[in-house]
């Protein structure tokens, strides 16, 4: 029988892109790291390339790691299966019920932005807050909540989710919005993720440029480039002043491409109290700690 190390967990990370793997000690030292291409569209072979990735962690140990999963979209709490991924070969999948036979142990899952908010408040950059939000800018707009050191999920399996929500206090130029995949329009998403900066950049300028390229443009003094990045501070402002009056947390870690732009540390939260139903902000704005690790740190750390 092999025994179980209580001590060693291992992370996975299930992107669209890639699938990544992290063997981490108790005090949360890398062991091992190890990744593969996702193969995309072949859902059984996802099983297989995580299997593989498990064993070649634990591969001389001798024993078993605990094992966590990052995975886009959330499970259904009705059905046990994915619901919501945008790697859509995983929707309707019960991939943690396959997982752990494959592997011969129990397997815990959870959304990748839920795994990103664990890392940071764990060993991160809100590590030992009461209360943190971890907000995702990337392609997407997700979030996670971790109180007092444990993942907040909830009856649907949606806690977190303010990037469908609306934009708060819209503009009138910003009315109804741009359409969103979910249906509606004018969601958080459509205004700050990294698509959304660039739409609201080519509108203005009449050219399009990936969002790395509006900062770049930015920090060299182009006046266009300074202006989408202010919009778009104003609106992150008042989209986290939104989730301020209703979390009220003490810690707000931004990930996702976008958390690499400087300026929005100093910016955001010097826009943010207009919009927060309090006389002063104490909530703290800061960048990841582990960068592109903590999905697959979170993941690890789920035990």
């Amino acid at each position: 029988m092999v025994r179980q190390d209580e001590r060693r967990r291992i992370g996975i990370d299930l992107g669209g892109t890639k699938i990544e793997a992290i063997l981490l000690d108790a005090s949360g030292a890398a062991l091992g790291r190890v990744r593969v291409g996702a193969p995309r569209g072949d859902y059984d072979a996802t099983v297989r390339a995580i299997v593989g990735l498990v064993e070649e962690l634990e591969s001389g140990s001798g024993a078993q790691a605990s094992v966590g999963v990052g995975t886009p979209g959330a499970i259904s709490p009705a059905t046990g299966r994915i619901k919501n991924s945008n790697s859509v070969w995983l929707n309707g999948r019960p991939l943690g019920e396959d997982l752990a036979r494959a592997l011969s142990r129990e397997v815990r899952l959870a959304n990748d932005a839920d795994c990103f908010a664990l890392s940071e408040a764990t060993d991160g950059a809100a590590a030992g807050a009461p209360v943190v939000f971890g907000a995702i800018l990337g392609t997407g707009v997700g979030g996670g909540i971790v109180a007092r050191g444990r993942l907040i999920s909830g009856p649907n399996a949606i806690a977190g989710e303010w990037g469908h929500n609306a934009l708060p206090w819209p503009r009138d130029d910003e009315r109804p919005g741009p359409d969103c995949y979910c249906g509606r329009r004018g969601c958080i998403e459509t205004f700050v993720s990294g698509p959304g900066l660039e739409r609201d950049h080519a509108e203005r300028s009449g050219a399009h440029a990936p969002a790395a390229e509006v900062v770049a443009r930015a920090a060299s003094g182009e006046a266009l480039a300074n202006e989408t990045l202010e919009r778009y501070a104003e609106r992150l402002a008042r989209a986290l002043a939104s989730l301020i009056n209703l979390l009220d947390p003490h810690v707000i870690v931004l990930g996702g491409g976008l958390s690499n732009i400087p300026q929005l540390y100093a910016r955001v939260p010097a826009l943010w109290s207009s919009w927060v139903f309090s006389d002063r902000v104490d909530t703290r704005l800061v960048p990841p700690r582990h960068g592109d690790s903590s999905g697959v740190r979170g993941a690890a750390w789920l035990w």
